[in-house]
């Protein structure tokens, strides 16, 4: 009985030891983390713990592909460092060394067996992703958007990549820059993709780590922007309720924007302060330029090298009118470099701004208006039709397309 006490004891103590060297407290690391010099780019708001822990569950899902290490180990995973420049970087490296921490260091995610962000024993996960392909305003954002109005439309039909510029934090406190992101959608390989990409637009050093391969079905997920990972049956629910106010409108490019006209774009965008603010450049090309406008109803097909989406989202509703009419200044510094006679728009990002009837009645001269932006040359046989099948009128709305006969 004596001898099998001592073993009971001796094992013990050797658990009560291993936990003594091989757990270093979080403290201690958190405390370096946020005491490193940096004043030009403070590390703090880059820092998740399991605190929080659904933004913590957030950032630790966002680019984990596999769903057997979909459940972060609370007991080991101490903390997720979304690095936002190279000081970000340092510091967590000699914090972490410094206070005995493993580092688990992520970029895209590509990790199929979770390497990069599993242990099991105490680390953090130092996570690249902030640092891949984007480029900003003061590293030649301008030169790499202005290549890519030259060669997106031009691309093979089973490739598609967007541009999207948006507001982001500067390198210094307080600094507001803007940061251009392209995303693409290839009916292919990665090893395929970045040979093309690396032909025709080589600024942005794809790399076949930046992709991620996945079924069609997947990759509507990652066009919604939820965590690689997430099941599809997501596609299911429906939304609870809004979360922010929001303003969009569109334009579309028949000629690439100069240079200057992308930085005028990019520092109307910075005017617009305290809002989530950004611009989404999609191209067109491909099938879509063997298609008249007059084919279908939908005009903008043939001849347009891309379509713009401006969108600005804010939170508090006192902020309504300042957000409104700092978009409708952005809209003007685009109209030199848009399409004009008419200056088109897309019927999807519905916009009241560029004409409307009262709710009880449609004025075919207001219609005209708004009519020829959606529709273009197509309005009159839109109208044509309406009159065959609705003479009464009965459905309209504000921006509603009139009988052909209706004139007041």
């Amino acid at each position: 009985m004596k001898e099998a006490l001592s073993v009971l004891c001796l094992a013990l103590l050797v658990s009560v030891s291993e936990a003594a060297v091989t757990k270093p407290g979080i403290g201690e690391f958190l405390g370096c983390l946020r005491s490193w010099p940096s004043p030009e780019s403070p590390i703090t708001d880059d820092i998740f713990t399991a605190d929080n822990t659904t933004t913590f569950l957030s950032s630790y899902l966002a680019y984990t592909k596999n769903t057997r290490f979909a459940s972060p180990n609370y007991q080991t995973l101490m903390a997720i460092v979304t690095a936002k420049n190279l000081s970000h970087i340092q510091a967590t490296v000699v914090c972490a060394k410094s206070n005995g921490v493993q580092i688990r260091i992520r970029s895209g995610g590509h990790d199929y067996e979770g390497l990069s962000y599993i242990s099991s024993v105490p680390f953090v996960i130092l996570d690249l992703f902030n640092l891949r392909v984007n480029k900003t305003l003061e590293q030649g954002g301008i030169d790499v958007l202005y290549k890519w109005q030259l060669v997106s439309s031009k691309l093979p039909e089973s490739l598609y990549v967007k541009a999207m510029s948006q507001v982001a934090n500067g390198t210094r406190s307080g600094e507001r820059t803007i940061a251009v992101l392209f995303y693409a959608q290839f009916l292919g390989g990665a090893n395929e993709l970045v040979s093309i990409m690396n032909q025709s637009l080589p600024e942005l050093g794809l790399k076949s780590q930046d992709c991620l391969e996945m079924s069609w079905l997947n990759s509507t997920l990652f066009w919604e922007d939820l965590p690689v990972g997430t099941p599809t049956s997501i596609l299911l629910d429906r939304p609870s309720k809004p979360e922010k106010f929001f303003k969009s409108k569109s334009d579309y490019v028949k000629k690439p924007i100069p240079k200057e006209g992308i930085e005028k774009l990019w520092n109307g965008m910075l005017k617009i302060n305290n809002n989530i603010v950004y611009m989404h450049w999609n191209p067109y090309g491909g099938v879509m330029d063997t298609i008249p406008a007059t084919a279908t109803p939908f005009p903008h097909r043939e001849g347009n090298l891309f379509k713009i989406q401006y969108y600005t989202a804010w939170f508090d509703a006192n902020a309504t009118k300042g957000s409104l009419d700092m978009m409708k200044e952005l809209y003007e510094v685009a109209e030199p470099y848009v399409s004009s006679n008419p200056r088109e728009a897309f019927l999807n990002y519905r916009d009241i701004d560029i004409g409307s009837n009262p709710s009880g009645e449609t004025t075919v001269d207001e219609a005209e208006i708004y009519g020829s932006k959606y529709f273009v040359g197509n309005l009159k046989r839109l109208m044509e039709v309406k009159a065959k099948y609705d003479p009464e009128n009965f459905f309209k709305n504000e921006q509603s397309i009139p009988p052909a006969r209706v004139k007041q």
